[in-house]
């Protein structure tokens, strides 16, 4: 739908008298309507600004000849929402972005549309709407928070979780727990490493659908604002040529944000996003072959927390571009694709050059010659299970263990808090689904607690929930089917030994078959308590290896 079946001819003189009524003059009424989702709010720190790149965006669209129009989007803060039951409000979010978007625009009819995320489901939320609504889009997101700097050392927020582990363990005392909380986010704009917002801001670039910068431009630069009004006015080219998100988000751009995400090292939300991206282009992400790219991808960036480097620090290095410079010289990506710069991909990084070669790794010097990510299957997780690779110790890469299992993430807390979590062990969480949780809560509080008390070298984290990106060792997640569905994981008991081994994208449950089946006869699958949109949640939402998306 389009601005001509809204405000033009004799029979829409209602709705132009509405426009009046909002101030709308004749003039603007006849140009293009863009429509302006704008995600600012005032409680989380990567939106808070957003309402200074919503203006910037609404001056490119009028320099450009449109008429902006802003509406808003929601969004949650995972960090705020991190540990307690708000979040299981985080991953449901993306659905409501989706449709509320979707309600909005076909409501009122645009011409185009200029989105303006930042954080972790915001993003993902969004490019769904895009796809799903398929009229032209632009993104231009929030950008990245600064790294902060305690004790000479720059850090970001999964080193403040951490420190709450190292002062419960008696490794630092409440003076340095202080100094670390006052300033590991010494900005607006999503946190500094590597984690899932970032993500998938730099996902968007390689999908096609944000101008160069767009993923790693720190939020309080100029050069933030400079990129939002080029976004503005670029929406008004798309609309031009009629270029719209699903002639962009194509199978090979789908396959390029993968093999992106394994030379990046971004969170392992993304395996939840793409194929809920993916869906809606009516494309399928197969989580076998996400090993297949992983296995010929080398990872190329150890961002935090994988490492010592952050969001600014490959914004200097060249952004996202310089990386998918490298990966054009072993031919991994299909430059071919269009994007929203009416150019090809190799249009557009053609004059890229890797600034800073320990920041980007060349393909000739990677930090490994595999990917970030690898999916795990065995009987523990027949449908699969997720790991960011890229940030687990040499030493954990393969890990056999005694299980101590956890009916929910406060259970877990309690115990590593308590000390009952010893080297060697395999913590497995369960019940924190996307169906049996519900919402998927991340799992950063428990992992971090076992960083911070220096055990993540030591321990394993097994769940059908998720895991922040902020997240670092054997932590593994998503395992697919969940407990609620009737998954192994529901059968698992304490003692029982988990077998890990991430190169050969193994896990198992070493129990006999036989005693399986006398478990699944005694034990009682659990539903979770809950009312309202959780409910509706649970009910509806897809396993996580098909991305936890709603079926319809």
């Amino acid at each position: 739908m389009v601005k001509e079946n809204i405000v033009d001819g004799f029979k829409n003189a209602p709705h132009r008298s509405l426009y009046h009524a909002l101030g709308y003059t004749e003039e603007e009424m006849a140009r293009p309507l863009i429509g302006i989702v704008s995600s600012y709010n005032e409680i989380v720190p990567g939106h808070i600004n957003l309402d200074k790149i919503t203006e910037a965006v609404k001056m490119g669209v009028a320099m450009a000849g449109g008429t902006p129009i802003m509406f808003p989007a929601i969004t949650v803060c995972d960090g705020i929402a991190m540990g307690h039951t708000g979040m299981k409000y985080s991953l449901c979010t993306r659905d409501l972005i989706a449709d509320s978007t979707e309600c909005m625009v076909r409501a009122h009819g645009f011409d185009g549309l200029v989105m303006i995320p930042n954080c972790d489901k915001n993003v993902p939320g969004l490019l769904m709407a895009a796809a799903r609504l398929n009229i032209p889009t632009i993104f231009v997101s929030g950008g990245p928070m600064l790294a902060g700097k305690v004790m000479g050392k720059k850090r970001s927020l999964s080193s403040m979780f951490e420190a709450v582990g190292a002062y419960s363990s008696g490794k630092i005392n409440a003076e340095t727990l202080c100094e670390f909380e006052k300033k590991v986010c010494p900005t607006c704009g999503s946190c500094s490493g590597m984690y899932t917002a970032n993500s998938m801001n730099c996902l968007t670039e390689v999908l096609g659908m944000g101008l160069s910068g767009n993923g790693t431009i720190p939020a309080v630069y100029s050069a933030r604002i400079e990129l939002a009004k080029h976004a503005g006015m670029q929406i008004m080219e798309l609309v031009r040529k009629n270029i719209r998100p699903r002639d962009i988000m194509t199978k090979a751009a789908i396959e390029n944000a993968i093999v992106a995400d394994m030379a990046l090292g971004c969170s392992t939300n993304s395996m939840l996003h793409l194929p809920a991206i993916a869906n809606e282009c009516g494309i399928r992400v197969d989580l076998d072959h996400v090993n297949v790219i992983s296995e010929r991808t080398p990872n190329l960036c150890h961002l935090a927390p994988a490492g010592p480097t952050y969001m600014e620090d490959l914004n200097e290095a060249g952004g996202v571009y310089a990386v998918l410079k490298e990966l054009e010289k072993l031919s991994l990506i299909d430059t071919s694709v269009m994007t929203v710069t009416g150019k090809s991909m190799k249009e557009n990084i053609a004059n890229v050059k890797n600034l800073d070669p320990t920041v980007i790794r060349p393909v000739e010097n990677p930090f490994s010659k595999t990917g970030g990510i690898a999916v795990l299957k065995g009987n523990l997780a027949p449908d699969g299970c997720v790991v960011k690779r890229s940030a687990v110790a040499e030493e954990m890469l393969v890990h056999e263990g005694p299980c101590k299992v956890f009916e929910s993430e406060e259970e877990a807390i309690s115990a590593i808090y308590a000390g009952k979590i010893v080297k060697g062990d395999v913590v497995v969480i369960r019940y924190e689904g996307p169906s049996g949780g519900p919402g998927m809560r991340e799992m950063l509080s428990p992992t971090s607690a076992i960083a911070g008390m220096g055990l993540d070298k030591d321990v394993a984290l097994i769940t059908d929930g998720r895991f922040s990106g902020a997240t670092r060792g054997a932590s593994i997640g998503h395992v697919s089917p969940e407990a609620t569905r009737g998954g192994m994981i529901a059968y698992v008991k304490d003692g029982d030994i988990i077998s890990i081994n991430i190169p050969e994208y193994k896990i198992e449950l070493k129990v006999s078959d036989e005693e399986i089946e006398k478990r699944k006869k005694t034990t009682e699958i659990k539903r979770p308590n809950v009312t309202g949109y959780l409910k509706r949640y649970s009910e509806m939402v897809s396993s996580a290896d098909r991305g936890a998306i709603i079926n319809k």
